[in-house]
């Protein structure tokens, strides 16, 4: 899975980045700090992997991980080229969802690219700069397709949904799955339009701020609703970023805090795409799994090695909650807590899974 962050110049984008992946990108207060997309991979943080790896005195934890793409600061203009223009638009353009970063906090020594904090109109530059950018690249596709549908069916129905979906961007909206049948919007969501792509903001916020929202969030949660909005202090992303996982609770707890930025962060982009894990447990390795809601076992399968989906016999299942609650894997068979499903199974989160293949 991969998030893109995106933001205006100066708004705590890169710090953000830095303190969650500890990759290191440049951060400096003047626009354009971060020229080339930065990319850091993040373990996401899943507590039942360290309960099994006690239970199976396992020799390795892997849990599953994030990408993170730190993309430069976009200005107004960007689609003509303004900034740095239309190359950092296509960046955006390969990430599975969109978490936009928006400055809701005061500091007078750090400069705004539009010269004040208004969280609204930050979001209104940039969906107009990706309806833009969007807009630009269906007016390709539809002069492409238009000389196609003089001979295809299939390219005429397309060129008549481009055509709508050309008509919203021009009217500054993004396109409503609404207005589509399933089929039509399966087909739109492959153009890889960036407005259309799955977004959540980030209210990058002052330390005094962390425990109620300020007026600036307020705004922006009322704006970009029933959108989700994580609070986060770059500043305090920084300190936790440095600490040990033992210092690093030490320190929420002294905050206040249930839980760190990125924690929030993962947690939002796990809902936003439909993601659930499953677990692999034994004493080699204990091993988080990401796939989508309504995966099926052999699919499932096939996220471990593609020979266990090809020969994909049966799959044996004991449900985390289950598996704790018996304390080993041998009394969860005993006790009928252990299953054995099928092709048809669908995976859910926290499946504590082996599978059984043959090739």
């Amino acid at each position: 899975m991969q998030i893109g962050i995106i933001g205006l110049p100066n708004v705590g984008k890169s710090t953000i980045f830095n303190a969650i992946t500890k990759a290191g990108a440049e951060s400096a207060n003047y626009p354009f700090c971060t020229i080339d997309p930065n990319v850091g991979m993040v373990a996401v943080p899943d507590p039942r992997l360290d309960v099994l790896g006690k239970m199976y005195d396992t020799k390795k934890i892997v849990p599953t991980t994030i990408e993170f793409v730190d993309i430069a600061g976009l200005v107004k203009g960007a689609s003509r080229g303004e900034g740095l223009g239309n190359k950092f638009l296509a960046n955006i353009r390969e990430v599975d969802a969109v978490a936009h970063v928006v400055r809701c906090f005061e500091n007078e020594n750090i400069v705004h690219v539009e010269g004040k904090i208004d969280p609204v109109d930050d979001v209104e530059t940039i969906n107009l700069e990706l309806i833009f950018a969007d807009l630009e690249m269906i007016e390709r596709r539809i002069d492409k397709t238009t000389r196609a549908a003089k001979g295809s069916k299939e390219a005429k129905k397309q060129l008549e949904i481009l055509q709508r979906v050309k008509a919203s961007l021009e009217a500054q909206k993004k396109p409503d799955p609404a207005d589509y049948s399933e089929d039509e919007w399966k087909w739109v969501s492959s153009l890889q339009m960036i407005c259309t792509k799955p977004i959540f903001y980030v209210a990058n916020v002052s330390e005094d701020d962390l425990s109620e929202d300020n007026d600036y969030v307020k705004a922006l949660r009322d704006y970009v609703a029933p959108a989700e909005v994580v609070k986060i202090s770059a500043k305090i992303e920084e300190e936790i970023s440095t600490l040990e996982d033992d210092e690093k609770q030490e320190f929420l707890d002294a905050m206040g805090m249930d839980s760190s930025g990125l924690d929030r962060v993962i947690s939002v982009a796990y809902r936003l795409l439909g993601l659930i894990s499953f677990l692999t447990a034994g004493p080699d390795e204990c091993r988080a799994w990401t796939i989508t809601k309504g995966t099926k076992a052999p699919q499932a399968a096939g996220k471990v090695h593609t020979d266990m989906e090809r020969g994909f016999i049966k799959a044996e299942i004991t449900s985390y909650d289950d598996l704790i609650e018996a304390g080993s894997e041998a009394k969860a068979r005993e006790l009928g807590l252990t299953r054995t499903e099928g092709k048809d199974y669908v995976m859910k989160d926290g499946d504590v899974t082996f599978f059984k293949f043959n090739v």
